[in-house]
């Protein structure tokens, strides 16, 4: 909830109606998205992968790496998102340990997720 609470006050949010896509798979990113309102879901290749709500993050590989986003995330109700660029990312990274630890921790929780994933997928072949 680290990110829900660093952000929840911020006043620039990016609004996207239900049923918009935040981010395409594909695209190139400069940006991450701290969710502060509403739900959003992850697919990669049209897979479901996840379902995000209020403090969770998307897009994060692209500020870290600079490659292109790997997932396309379509808000399902009407969302506020918080835009952190790579000047702000690394500026939290290194006057937020906290933020930084957080970050990796997700991003294992993910990595975990799609290591599940691929297993079930090759179970089903």
């Amino acid at each position: 909830m680290i990110f829900y609470e660093l952000f929840q006050h911020d006043p620039n949010f990016l609004e996207i109606k239900r049923g918009e896509v935040l981010l395409r798979e594909g695209d190139i990113g400069e940006a991450m998205y701290v969710l502060i309102e509403g739900q959003a879901k992850i697919e990669r290749q049209g897979l479901f992968f996840a379902e995000i709500g209020p403090g969770d993050f998307v897009g994060e590989l692209a500020v870290i790496d600079g490659s292109s986003r790997i997932n396309t995330t379509t808000a399902t109700t009407d969302c506020k998102f918080v835009v952190v660029d790579r000047k702000r990312f690394e500026y939290l990274v290194v006057e937020a340990p906290g933020f930084a630890l957080e970050v990796m921790r997700i991003l294992a929780l993910r990595l975990r997720r799609a290591d599940e994933l691929l297993i079930k997928a090759k179970q089903h072949d």
